[in-house]
């Protein structure tokens, strides 16, 4: 067996894991990258690729998130990465929601968010993808951006490989760790620190201490519809009322709680599947279309039409588009804490520290986070 050596081994190719790779490596960190699959191919590609700040508490969340967009901003213009500046929408059609947005927009100057408050009437100068008939109102944030996630991992895979010196090692896994020694199934590597990065498996690595960890699995599903024709743009990314129940940034507004009572009484089963609607545009001209929120220690691999059907029919009351054909639909699974927390870093044994549990912002999270840690 070949024995090599390097400074630091990152154990997973995701989002989370590169992220880490990333920063080590701009440090003059030596880095090997583990992956035991031939490609990232669990939640870091079968997502929405939003960067979204405007959802993330503010202080410390909402700053890391900013963070991380910046991180994106200099890989896009290193790698040629699709990074579009897109900003996003929250459209209101109910007076709850319009108020929600307004406690928002009121605070936000002093919590660190550049939002404003639209009317209807102003709708058309951001995007003509809004169904303007009963709207109330709108939100708009600019610091959001799209890549394409299925892309996104590959291109930043190849430029810390070609331009960092990292080494990585896909379809590569890594059952066990005895420090300072790494064993894959053809080498050995002898490391001064590990990073694992295992994202929803909690099984092969630190077994016991992941099932003592306030975390839990969230399974999401998505759709994404054909090109749309004519190079028809989305915009902004969209949203809607659902949306504002959803991410943890609205919790301090006091108009929340009559908001989430409503859709409790109206709308019970997009509540008990946690569904609330986020449309995103890639560069191929496709929207990116869902989600939805089930939680357990494991899932049917099977996804639940009947889902996909309230997303779509929700989809309906806000957006209008060329086309709706669905080309693909599929689930994504991902970690996620039980303790309201947005990230996991602990350490099971000395020189060895898992990252994990920014549940379904890891697009948003990761650079930023990473940039922590390494710090």
């Amino acid at each position: 067996m070949q024995q090599q050596q390097a400074d630091v081994a990152v154990i997973g190719a995701g989002i989370v894991g590169l992220a880490m790779a990333y920063h080590l490596a701009a440090k003059g960190k030596k880095v090997v990258l583990f992956e035991r699959n031939s490609k990232a191919i669990s939640a870091s590609i079968r997502n929405f690729g939003l960067v979204w700040p405007v959802g993330q508490t503010a202080g410390k969340m909402y700053d890391r998130a900013m963070r991380s967009r910046a991180t994106w901003k200099e890989l896009a213009a290193a790698t040629g990465l699709q990074c579009q500046e897109t900003g996003s929408l929250h459209l209101a059609y109910e007076k709850d929601e319009l108020a929600v947005l307004e406690e928002f927009a009121q605070a936000a100057p002093g919590n660190g968010y550049n939002v404003e408050l639209l009317t209807a009437a102003q709708i058309g100068k951001y995007t003509q993808a809004v169904k303007t008939a009963g709207l109330k109102g709108a939100m708009w944030s600019s610091s959001e951006m799209t890549v394409n996630p299925r892309q996104a991992s590959a291109a930043i895979a190849r430029h810390l490989e070609e331009k960092m010196n990292v080494t990585i090692r896909f379809s590569t896994a890594v059952n066990g760790i005895n420090m300072p020694y790494i064993e894959t199934r053809e080498e050995k590597w002898k490391v001064a620190e590990v990073f694992v990065c295992s994202g929803a498996d909690f099984e092969t690595l630190y077994p016991a201490e992941f099932a003592a960890a306030p975390l839990k699995k969230c399974k999401l599903q998505m759709m994404r519809t054909i090109p749309q024709p004519g190079n028809w743009q989305l915009g902004p990314a969209l949203c809607a009322g659902l949306t504002l129940a959803h991410y943890s940034a609205f919790d301090s507004c006091e108009a929340l709680v009559p908001l989430k009572q409503r859709f409790a009484e109206e709308m019970p089963e997009y509540v008990k599947w946690g569904i609330h609607l986020l449309i995103s545009q890639n560069g191929a001209g496709e929207l990116s279309i869902g989600d939805s929120h089930e939680y357990g220690p494991d899932f049917e691999p099977f996804d639940k039409a009947f889902i996909n059907d309230l997303i779509l029919k929700y989809m309906h009351t806000f957006l209008q588009a060329p086309t709706y054909t669905i080309q693909e639909q599929w689930h994504g699974i991902y970690p996620k804490l039980t303790n309201g927390e947005m990230d996991l870093v602990f350490s099971p044994e000395k020189n060895v520290t898992i990252v994990n549990g920014m549940g379904g912002a890891g697009m948003t999270l990761s650079f930023g986070l990473a940039q922590e840690i390494v710090a």
